[in-house]
């Protein structure tokens, strides 16, 4: 089946470059004061225990092997200092767009893993090179998302777990915070609708999807496939 590319705005679609170029400026800018956001509580760490429930249910059906993950938008690199805490993990990797964000990963994650600077449709790993990926808050930023999932679905392995968490924009409240509110601060963005993600990770080839929504006043849709 063909892959079709999503609607954007028309800015976003015809200027990907600029948006990328915008995205990665704003968040060398908020790299120092990220871990000190408000976002933490009501949108990181219900995304990052979404996360650890979803691989420990994926090693349950496996039978608990070691695992290498990779965090496709890390920023400051909260999820991976979680999992170094969990021995399974044999290799934790982190990309980002921004370079400011990458320093502050590596900082945080000292010698338990390592932060590259990277482009997600361009992901700098050969094919089947992880069990696990990760792309938590990160994906509406991408301007080819369809490109972006490919890219996700070719550096996984067979068998690999495939966790997307972004906002939920397919009810009244989660359209007024990430279709007004967010878009208008970011700029730039495209927050994918339910249908839409689910298109994209068929199209891309991957299977047993499930997706749910997490949380109420900010509500997050969290999209959950093997390679």
């Amino acid at each position: 089946m063909a892959t079709t590319e999503p609607s954007y705005p028309d800015e976003l679609s015809t200027q990907p470059d600029h948006a990328k170029h915008h995205a990665r400026t704003q968040f060398d800018k908020w790299a120092a004061s990220y871990d000190r956001s408000w976002l933490n509580e009501i949108v990181f760490f219900p995304t990052i225990r979404a996360c650890q429930e979803e691989i420990a249910r994926w090693q349950q059906r496996r039978g608990e092997l070691s695992y290498q993950l990779l965090d496709v938008g890390c920023g400051t690199g909260r999820l991976l200092t979680t999992l170094a805490a969990d021995a399974r993990a044999a290799r934790l990797v982190g990309l980002d767009y921004s370079s400011e964000m990458v320093r502050a990963a590596q900082h945080k994650l000292g010698a338990r893993g390592e932060v590259v600077h990277g482009d997600a449709e361009h992901l700098p790993f050969a094919d089947a090179s992880f069990d696990v990926l990760t792309c938590c808050h990160s994906f509406h930023h991408y301007p080819h998302q369809p490109t972006v999932v490919r890219e996700f679905y070719r550096v996984l392995r067979p068998g690999g777990l495939l966790i997307v968490v972004d906002g939920f924009r397919d009810n009244v409240i989660g359209w007024v915070v990430f279709d007004v509110f967010v878009a208008a601060f970011e700029r730039h963005v495209h927050h994918a609708a339910w249908s839409e993600m689910k298109t994209m990770l068929h199209d891309a080839g991957f299977a047993h999807l499930t997706q749910r929504k997490l949380n109420v006043l900010a509500p997050l849709l969290i999209s959950v496939a093997e390679r």
